[in-house]
């Protein structure tokens, strides 16, 4: 278990980890996230609001919002990539939507962690969140502002 993910859930679970490891024998940090469980992370939409102003001089998310250097995310999560008929988007991205990817939550975890991970010839010049705790939040925040369309 990923102690960032354990103290991003409160304070009780941070002490609980703190005290497994003061008495648990170290093991190699691959060997002990291979036996670890996945965690899954919940994002609170208010903290992703806050996080999300650093995305707002490239970004809109309300519906009907124009386009600004980055495309308006309404209904983003769960939608296609590239769906903006209206928006220029690098040819790396364009090939990923010929695939047919979606920004599902793994898709914009990663990209949120490191776009030019997902898009390396992308033409986002943000360099990501690295914190996971950010991420979900963010991701969170997105999902309140509708779904995508049909």
């Amino acid at each position: 278990m990923s102690i960032s993910r354990t103290i991003a859930t409160g304070t009780l679970a941070a002490f609980a980890v703190t005290a497994m490891l003061a008495v648990t024998p170290v093991a190699p940090a691959h060997a002990q996230d291979a036996a670890a469980p996945a965690t899954e992370l919940v994002g609170d939409p208010k903290k992703g609001k806050r996080v999300f102003n650093r995305c707002r001089a490239c970004h809109t998310v309300k519906e009907g919002d124009p386009n600004r250097v980055g495309p308006n995310l309404f209904g983003i999560v769960g939608a296609p990539l590239g769906r903006h008929e209206d928006y220029t988007y690098s040819a790396n991205l364009l090939e990923l939507k010929a695939e047919g990817r979606v920004w599902d939550d793994a898709t914009l975890d990663g990209y949120l962690k490191n776009p030019k991970s997902l898009i390396p010839g992308g033409i986002m010049s943000f360099a990501g969140l690295a914190k996971d705790s950010d991420r979900a939040h963010v991701i969170a925040y997105l999902a309140t502002f509708g779904a995508p369309a049909e």
